[in-house]
């Protein structure tokens, strides 16, 4: 599944590109960014300011013992309050907005993304996998993002402004401070280092807790009817305790940097402090002109200095810790599907997201397989050489053993999959010069294990066609003999049918889902193994249901229960991924060859059953 890639996640290097494409979400929302820089600058001019006050409080007030223009001082100082909070506000209050906005544009960008990619991407990544890229990764990242911008414009403003002043004021002293950051430097880059290996590998144990969560919840019945409680806890609990000690070792060393930090900045200030009292009190020549306020001002600028220092060093180490969350977005983001249409096709048929409607040619629903062969990426051989001429309004039976090809064939139909060597041609041309949704929006399929969404029966009904009336919603359920047990709901069609339709049974889900498909009308239809799990009297309604809905239509039925095709017009019968007889139901069982034999094997099946169940 999709696990095997989180060690590539563990040992790439930092990538800042991506960090720049995800940055592009923050200046999408160009208005809030404006005002968020603008009140940020306020700020920091604002808090650059405070030390100069002091200083000249000191100097003009304190020193000589006088009071005069003092409410002028006091006033001002207010206003710089009043503008300061002001300022917060406004970047705060932006910011959070910006948060949201950024987590709303990445996961409509992913879910986007996931819309168009075809079916072989989740027949091998995980559900939990997706789970965590769309939920917690995005949610960090868009946090991450917009506080970051914050935090950087607002420590790079007043780092540079700190410098700036202190230079100005004494440029001996100025470069005793700033002595220590090349060693700051150093130690950050070799302690952040080793923060991302472990912040990684925490991740990396996060996305499978994740998988083992869902699994855990989607399997829940068989866990208590295997009795498997303590082992599954057992499994968890060493996923749970591999994802402990990474985390434990990121903490420790980020624990260490930043005492590393503060200490290093406490080194300067007090050289600073040493240097400049000395020049103060002894009149030293070399450090001439500083007053007392001043150097008060100075070693406030120096202390506050190393905040700035501290709060990047912090957005750093973050960047670092996030930096896998952003490469697993980043690649779902740019995942390329397996089947993408040509740029011709787009051209002129329009794409998944923008199809041009107007331009489709009807579907009648010949369908020929043109020396098709076909293997997973896996390097599975399925089909060989295989071919197939099926007319408009015919349908046919697939069957054979698990692993025959059955299901491949009807997949490679729907364009789920495309053939690695061969043609299918729908109307007499290869499938590949229309475009997917062309084809799949004349496509009705119904699986062997129905899904439901969340909602009433109607919704689903119409899930395919939003816009259908209750009528014709009410004449697709007569067609598929599921209206009478949707009346006898007790909401009827407004009944709501819980999360997957955990409140219907499997028969009537499989109803309400072949409901759905027949009010798309779809010229072509497949069932695959639509029986299989059902109760003999759903089937029997959606056998009856079959021979007025599959009338004009290409169909295409994978069968178990062979009592289901017997009216088909060719049955295939599928092994090896090749057709070793064919013919209707009548013909196959004259031949006595292998669908006989599986017929008759059924058929004696059933009457036992019968006989026990009488």
């Amino acid at each position: 599944m999709a696990y095997q890639n989180e060690q590539e996640f563990a040992e790439k290097k930092v990538d800042f590109n991506i960090w720049k494409r995800l940055f592009k979400y923050a200046i999408r929302n160009k208005k809030l960014l404006f005002t968020i820089i603008v009140s940020l600058i306020i700020v920091s001019v604002v808090d650059m300011s405070y030390p100069l006050m002091t200083n000249y409080a000191i100097d003009n007030f304190i020193v000589p013992r006088t009071t005069d223009n003092i409410w002028f001082f006091l006033t001002t100082y207010l206003v710089m309050i009043f503008v300061q909070g002001f300022g917060t506000f406004l970047f705060i209050s932006r910011t959070g907005r910006m948060e949201m906005k950024i987590s709303y544009d990445i996961r409509q960008d992913a879910y986007l993304r996931l819309q168009t990619l075809s079916f072989s991407f989740y027949d091998k990544t995980a559900v939990g996998y997706l789970m965590a890229r769309m939920v917690s990764d995005v949610a960090r990242l868009s946090e991450m993002i917009a506080w970051s911008i914050v935090d950087v414009f607002w420590s790079l403003c007043f780092a540079l402004g700190c410098i700036a002043i202190m230079f100005i004021k004494n440029w001996l002293l100025a470069l005793i401070v700033v002595s220590v950051i090349p060693v700051l430097v150093f130690v950050s880059a070799f302690l952040q280092k080793r923060i991302l290996k472990y912040q990684r590998e925490s991740r990396r144990h996060n996305s499978r807790i994740t998988g083992a969560f869902n699994e855990g919840i989607m399997g829940a019945m068989t866990t208590k009817t295997l009795v498997r409680e303590e082992k599954n806890s057992e499994e968890f609990q060493e996923l749970t305790k591999s994802m402990k000690g990474a985390t434990i070792k990121a903490s420790l060393l980020s624990a260490a940097f930043f005492p590393l930090v503060i200490s290093l900045g406490a080194i300067g200030t007090s050289l600073a402090l040493s240097v400049g009292g000395n020049a103060v009190l002894f009149k030293d020549a070399l450090i001439g002109g500083l007053t007392v306020g001043s150097l008060v001002a100075f070693i406030t600028y120096a202390s506050n200095l190393f905040d700035p220092i501290q709060q990047l060093a912090h957005i750093f180490a973050e960047l670092q810790s996030a930096q896998a969350s952003a490469e697993r977005v980043m690649t779902l983001i740019d995942t390329v599907s397996d089947i993408e249409d040509s740029a011709e096709v787009i051209e002129k048929y329009g794409d998944t997201m923008h199809p041009k409607r107007e331009n489709w040619e009807p579907l009648h629903g010949d369908i020929t397989f043109d020396h098709v062969s076909f293997a997973y990426k896996s390097g599975e051989q399925v089909l060989d050489d295989f071919n197939l001429v099926v007319k408009q309004g015919e349908t046919i039976a697939l069957v054979g053993e698990t692993g025959a090809g059955k299901s491949t064939i009807v997949n490679l139909i729907c364009r789920f999959y495309e053939p690695t060597e061969g043609t299918i041609l729908i109307d007499g041309r290869d499938y590949k010069e229309r475009s997917q949704l062309w084809l799949q929006s004349n496509l009705g399929y119904v699986l062997q294990s129905p899904h439901l969404f969340s909602g009433s029966i109607l919704d689903n009904i119409r899930f395919g066609r939003p816009d259908a009336s209750y009528e014709e919603v009410e004449r697709a359920a007569k067609m598929v003999h599921a209206h009478a047990f949707i009346l006898e709901q007790e909401k009827g069609y407004d009944t709501d049918v819980g999360e997957g339709g955990m409140r219907l049974s499997i028969g009537q889900k499989q109803l309400i889902s072949f409901a759905r498909v027949v009010l798309a009308d779809p010229r072509i239809f497949v069932l695959d193994e639509a029986t299989s799990s059902i109760d003999t009297e759903t089937e029997q309604a959606i056998q009856n249901a079959i021979v007025n809905v599959l009338q004009g239509r290409t169909s295409f039925i994978v069968a178990h229960r062979l009592s289901t095709i017997r009216n088909a017009d060719r049955i295939l019968v599928i092994r090896g991924g090749k057709v070793v007889e064919q013919g209707t139901h009548d013909d196959l069982i004259a031949l006595k060859g292998y669908y006989h034999d599986l017929y008759t094997h059924q058929y004696r099946e059933g009457e036992i059953s019968s006989a026990l169940n009488a």
